[in-house]
Protein backbone atom coordinates (compact mmCIF):
# COMPACT_ATOMS: atom_id res chain seq x y z
CA UNK A 1 0.00 0.00 0.00
CA UNK A 2 1.22 3.50 -0.84
CA UNK A 3 2.28 5.67 2.10
CA UNK A 4 0.70 8.85 0.72
CA UNK A 5 -2.93 8.63 -0.27
CA UNK A 6 -3.62 9.18 -3.95
CA UNK A 7 -6.54 11.18 -5.27
CA UNK A 8 -9.33 8.83 -6.32
CA UNK A 9 -11.65 11.57 -7.51
CA UNK A 10 -11.50 15.32 -8.12
CA UNK A 11 -14.71 17.01 -6.99
CA UNK A 12 -15.87 20.22 -8.64
CA UNK A 13 -18.23 22.39 -6.62
CA UNK A 14 -21.44 23.51 -8.34
CA UNK A 15 -23.11 26.91 -7.82
CA UNK A 16 -26.62 26.53 -6.43
CA UNK A 17 -29.04 28.10 -3.94
CA UNK A 18 -30.72 26.69 -0.87
CA UNK A 19 -32.88 27.78 2.03
CA UNK A 20 -34.79 30.93 1.08
CA UNK A 21 -32.37 31.70 -1.74
CA UNK A 22 -28.87 31.64 -0.27
CA UNK A 23 -26.25 31.46 -3.02
CA UNK A 24 -23.59 28.86 -2.31
CA UNK A 25 -21.27 26.27 -3.81
CA UNK A 26 -22.33 22.66 -3.25
CA UNK A 27 -19.07 20.75 -3.16
CA UNK A 28 -20.80 17.40 -2.90
CA UNK A 29 -24.30 16.27 -2.02
CA UNK A 30 -27.16 13.97 -2.93
CA UNK A 31 -25.71 12.77 -6.23
CA UNK A 32 -22.55 11.52 -4.50
CA UNK A 33 -24.67 9.60 -1.98
CA UNK A 34 -22.56 7.02 -0.17
CA UNK A 35 -19.36 7.97 -1.97
CA UNK A 36 -17.96 9.93 0.98
CA UNK A 37 -19.56 7.85 3.77
CA UNK A 38 -20.19 9.01 6.53
CA UNK A 39 -20.33 12.49 4.98
CA UNK A 40 -23.47 13.45 3.08
CA UNK A 41 -23.05 17.02 1.86
CA UNK A 42 -20.65 19.95 1.98
CA UNK A 43 -21.55 23.54 1.12
CA UNK A 44 -19.26 26.56 0.88
CA UNK A 45 -20.81 30.01 1.12
CA UNK A 46 -19.01 33.29 0.68
CA UNK A 47 -20.12 36.73 -0.49
CA UNK A 48 -19.89 40.43 0.33
CA UNK A 49 -23.34 41.04 -1.17
CA UNK A 50 -26.11 40.67 1.47
CA UNK A 51 -28.59 39.79 -1.28
CA UNK A 52 -26.71 36.51 -1.71
CA UNK A 53 -27.32 35.33 1.86
CA UNK A 54 -29.63 37.53 3.92
CA UNK A 55 -32.79 35.44 3.26
CA UNK A 56 -31.08 32.64 5.18
CA UNK A 57 -32.47 29.26 6.14
CA UNK A 58 -35.88 29.75 7.81
CA UNK A 59 -37.47 27.10 10.04
CA UNK A 60 -36.84 23.57 8.75
CA UNK A 61 -36.54 20.06 10.25
CA UNK A 62 -33.67 17.58 10.55
CA UNK A 63 -33.56 13.97 11.68
CA UNK A 64 -31.03 11.14 11.54
CA UNK A 65 -27.95 13.26 10.82
CA UNK A 66 -25.68 16.08 12.02
CA UNK A 67 -24.83 19.51 10.64
CA UNK A 68 -21.46 21.15 11.18
CA UNK A 69 -21.15 24.90 10.57
CA UNK A 70 -17.68 26.46 10.49
CA UNK A 71 -17.64 30.22 10.07
CA UNK A 72 -14.83 32.01 8.25
CA UNK A 73 -16.40 35.48 8.23
CA UNK A 74 -19.60 37.18 9.35
CA UNK A 75 -22.29 36.07 11.78
CA UNK A 76 -25.23 33.64 11.74
CA UNK A 77 -28.05 33.70 14.28
CA UNK A 78 -29.68 30.37 15.10
CA UNK A 79 -32.68 29.21 17.13
CA UNK A 80 -34.50 25.91 17.47
CA UNK A 81 -37.53 23.98 18.72
CA UNK A 82 -35.77 23.17 22.02
CA UNK A 83 -35.49 26.83 22.95
CA UNK A 84 -31.81 27.20 22.11
CA UNK A 85 -30.60 30.36 20.42
CA UNK A 86 -27.35 32.16 19.79
CA UNK A 87 -24.98 33.67 17.28
CA UNK A 88 -21.88 32.09 15.75
CA UNK A 89 -19.22 34.32 14.21
CA UNK A 90 -15.78 34.24 12.64
CA UNK A 91 -13.86 31.11 13.58
CA UNK A 92 -16.75 29.61 15.58
CA UNK A 93 -18.02 26.05 15.11
CA UNK A 94 -21.49 24.63 15.65
CA UNK A 95 -21.90 20.85 15.63
CA UNK A 96 -25.61 20.09 15.75
CA UNK A 97 -26.75 16.49 16.25
CA UNK A 98 -30.36 16.32 15.02
CA UNK A 99 -30.91 12.75 16.21
CA UNK A 100 -34.62 12.02 16.68
CA UNK A 101 -35.59 15.40 15.33
CA UNK A 102 -35.15 19.12 15.61
CA UNK A 103 -36.67 22.15 13.88
CA UNK A 104 -34.38 25.15 13.61
CA UNK A 105 -33.48 28.22 11.60
CA UNK A 106 -30.13 29.70 10.60
CA UNK A 107 -30.23 33.36 9.62
CA UNK A 108 -27.09 35.18 8.39
CA UNK A 109 -26.66 38.74 9.66
CA UNK A 110 -25.62 41.74 7.57
CA UNK A 111 -22.50 43.01 9.37
CA UNK A 112 -21.30 45.17 6.49
CA UNK A 113 -18.54 42.83 5.39
CA UNK A 114 -18.00 39.37 3.99
CA UNK A 115 -20.16 36.41 5.00
CA UNK A 116 -18.49 33.04 4.54
CA UNK A 117 -18.04 29.53 5.85
CA UNK A 118 -18.79 25.84 5.42
CA UNK A 119 -21.64 23.55 6.36
CA UNK A 120 -21.01 19.82 6.44
CA UNK A 121 -23.71 17.15 6.83
CA UNK A 122 -22.67 13.95 8.61
CA UNK A 123 -24.77 10.78 8.62
CA UNK A 124 -25.69 8.92 11.80
CA UNK A 125 -25.74 5.11 12.04
CA UNK A 126 -29.07 3.34 12.58
CA UNK A 127 -28.25 2.86 16.27
CA UNK A 128 -28.00 6.64 16.79
CA UNK A 129 -30.57 8.11 14.42
CA UNK A 130 -33.14 8.56 17.19
CA UNK A 131 -30.89 9.82 19.99
CA UNK A 132 -31.78 13.06 21.76
CA UNK A 133 -30.77 16.20 19.82
CA UNK A 134 -27.84 18.26 21.09
CA UNK A 135 -25.53 21.13 20.18
CA UNK A 136 -21.87 21.81 20.60
CA UNK A 137 -21.29 25.55 20.14
CA UNK A 138 -17.54 26.16 20.08
CA UNK A 139 -16.18 29.73 20.15
CA UNK A 140 -13.10 30.54 18.08
CA UNK A 141 -11.14 31.17 21.28
CA UNK A 142 -11.23 27.43 22.04
CA UNK A 143 -9.85 26.38 18.64
CA UNK A 144 -6.07 25.99 18.75
CA UNK A 145 -3.67 26.45 15.83
CA UNK A 146 -0.46 24.45 15.44
CA UNK A 147 2.28 26.31 13.53
CA UNK A 148 4.99 24.14 11.96
CA UNK A 149 8.62 25.14 11.38
CA UNK A 150 7.99 25.67 7.66
CA UNK A 151 5.16 28.13 8.36
CA UNK A 152 2.25 25.76 7.76
CA UNK A 153 -0.64 26.51 10.15
CA UNK A 154 -3.12 23.82 11.16
CA UNK A 155 -6.30 24.91 12.91
CA UNK A 156 -7.60 21.88 14.83
CA UNK A 157 -11.40 21.87 14.91
CA UNK A 158 -11.93 18.17 15.65
CA UNK A 159 -9.51 15.29 16.17
CA UNK A 160 -5.85 15.55 17.14
CA UNK A 161 -2.78 16.92 15.39
CA UNK A 162 0.67 16.65 16.97
CA UNK A 163 -0.82 16.36 20.44
CA UNK A 164 -3.25 19.26 20.05
CA UNK A 165 -6.86 18.15 20.35
CA UNK A 166 -9.80 19.99 18.83
CA UNK A 167 -12.66 21.19 21.04
CA UNK A 168 -15.38 19.18 19.26
CA UNK A 169 -15.70 15.84 21.07
CA UNK A 170 -17.88 12.73 21.49
CA UNK A 171 -18.95 12.58 17.84
CA UNK A 172 -19.95 9.14 16.54
CA UNK A 173 -18.16 9.49 13.19
CA UNK A 174 -14.84 9.96 15.05
CA UNK A 175 -14.07 12.90 12.75
CA UNK A 176 -10.94 14.90 12.17
CA UNK A 177 -11.53 18.40 10.82
CA UNK A 178 -8.60 20.69 10.08
CA UNK A 179 -8.28 24.10 8.42
CA UNK A 180 -4.79 24.16 6.87
CA UNK A 181 -2.93 27.26 5.65
CA UNK A 182 0.27 26.71 3.66
CA UNK A 183 2.84 29.30 2.51
CA UNK A 184 4.55 29.11 -0.87
CA UNK A 185 6.98 26.24 -1.56
CA UNK A 186 6.01 24.19 1.47
CA UNK A 187 5.01 20.61 2.27
CA UNK A 188 2.54 19.25 4.77
CA UNK A 189 1.90 15.64 5.84
CA UNK A 190 -1.15 14.61 7.85
CA UNK A 191 -1.40 11.09 9.33
CA UNK A 192 -4.92 9.66 8.97
CA UNK A 193 -6.72 6.48 9.96
CA UNK A 194 -6.07 4.01 7.13
CA UNK A 195 -9.69 2.83 6.92
CA UNK A 196 -11.40 6.23 7.17
CA UNK A 197 -12.88 8.36 4.40
CA UNK A 198 -10.68 11.41 3.78
CA UNK A 199 -11.28 14.44 1.58
CA UNK A 200 -9.95 17.96 1.15
CA UNK A 201 -11.46 21.13 -0.28
CA UNK A 202 -9.16 23.90 -1.48
CA UNK A 203 -10.67 27.36 -1.08
CA UNK A 204 -7.66 29.62 -1.52
CA UNK A 205 -4.61 29.35 -3.80
CA UNK A 206 -3.36 26.08 -5.31
CA UNK A 207 -1.67 22.90 -4.10
CA UNK A 208 -0.79 19.37 -5.18
CA UNK A 209 -2.06 16.39 -3.19
CA UNK A 210 -0.86 13.63 -5.49
CA UNK A 211 2.68 13.31 -6.85
CA UNK A 212 1.34 11.34 -9.82
CA UNK A 213 -0.68 14.35 -11.00
CA UNK A 214 1.24 17.14 -12.69
CA UNK A 215 -1.48 19.79 -12.44
CA UNK A 216 -2.16 21.31 -9.01
CA UNK A 217 -5.63 21.59 -7.57
CA UNK A 218 -7.00 25.11 -7.52
CA UNK A 219 -9.45 26.99 -5.32
CA UNK A 220 -12.95 25.59 -5.81
CA UNK A 221 -11.82 21.97 -6.22
CA UNK A 222 -12.05 19.09 -3.77
CA UNK A 223 -10.30 15.73 -3.61
CA UNK A 224 -11.51 12.37 -2.34
CA UNK A 225 -8.53 10.21 -1.42
CA UNK A 226 -7.93 6.49 -1.74
CA UNK A 227 -6.56 4.31 1.06
CA UNK A 228 -3.35 5.01 2.92
CA UNK A 229 -1.92 6.15 6.27
CA UNK A 230 -1.28 9.81 5.40
CA UNK A 231 -2.14 12.74 3.12
CA UNK A 232 0.61 14.90 1.65
CA UNK A 233 0.12 18.43 0.31
CA UNK A 234 2.66 20.54 -1.58
CA UNK A 235 2.63 24.16 -2.70
CA UNK A 236 4.72 25.94 -5.32
CA UNK A 237 4.62 29.63 -6.16
CA UNK A 238 1.14 30.00 -4.66
CA UNK A 239 -0.08 29.85 -1.09
CA UNK A 240 -2.95 27.49 -0.27
CA UNK A 241 -5.72 27.12 2.26
CA UNK A 242 -7.96 24.07 2.52
CA UNK A 243 -10.07 22.03 4.89
CA UNK A 244 -9.10 18.40 5.44
CA UNK A 245 -11.75 16.11 6.91
CA UNK A 246 -11.85 12.41 7.74
CA UNK A 247 -14.38 10.11 9.39
CA UNK A 248 -15.35 6.50 10.03
CA UNK A 249 -17.57 5.01 7.30
CA UNK A 250 -20.95 3.64 8.43
CA UNK A 251 -21.63 1.21 5.60
CA UNK A 252 -25.43 1.19 5.98
CA UNK A 253 -28.26 1.86 3.48
CA UNK A 254 -29.18 5.53 3.06
CA UNK A 255 -32.73 6.80 2.56
CA UNK A 256 -32.46 10.56 2.10
CA UNK A 257 -35.07 13.20 1.33
CA UNK A 258 -34.27 16.86 1.93
CA UNK A 259 -33.17 17.47 5.53
CA UNK A 260 -34.04 13.98 6.82
CA UNK A 261 -31.71 10.99 6.44
CA UNK A 262 -32.80 7.50 7.51
CA UNK A 263 -32.03 3.90 6.50
CA UNK A 264 -35.28 2.96 4.73
CA UNK A 265 -38.06 4.60 2.74
CA UNK A 266 -40.53 3.45 5.39
CA UNK A 267 -38.59 5.37 8.05
CA UNK A 268 -38.52 8.43 5.82
CA UNK A 269 -42.27 8.25 5.22
CA UNK A 270 -42.88 7.92 8.97
CA UNK A 271 -40.69 10.97 9.67
CA UNK A 272 -42.58 13.16 7.20
CA UNK A 273 -45.92 11.83 8.48
CA UNK A 274 -44.90 12.85 12.02
CA UNK A 275 -43.85 16.25 10.71
CA UNK A 276 -47.26 16.80 9.08
CA UNK A 277 -49.07 15.67 12.23
CA UNK A 278 -46.98 17.80 14.60
CA UNK A 279 -45.42 14.72 16.25
CA UNK A 280 -41.91 15.18 14.91
CA UNK A 281 -40.26 16.53 18.07
CA UNK A 282 -39.74 13.82 20.68
CA UNK A 283 -39.78 14.51 24.40
CA UNK A 284 -37.48 12.64 26.76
Amino acid sequence: METNRKISRIIHGQPTSDGAGVRLTRIFGFYEQGLLDPFLMLDYFGSENPNDYIAGFPWHPHRGMETVTYMLDGKVEHSDSMGNSGVIGKGDIQWMTAGSGIIHQEMPQNTGGRMGGFQLWVNLPKSAKMIAPRYQDIPASKVQTVTLENGVKVKVLAGTFQGTRGPVENIIADPEYFDVEMPENSEFVMPVNTDYTVFAYLYEGSARFDENRTDPMRAGQGALFGKGPQVKAMTGASKARFILISGKPIGEPIAWRGPIVMNTEAELNEAFKELREDQFIKTV
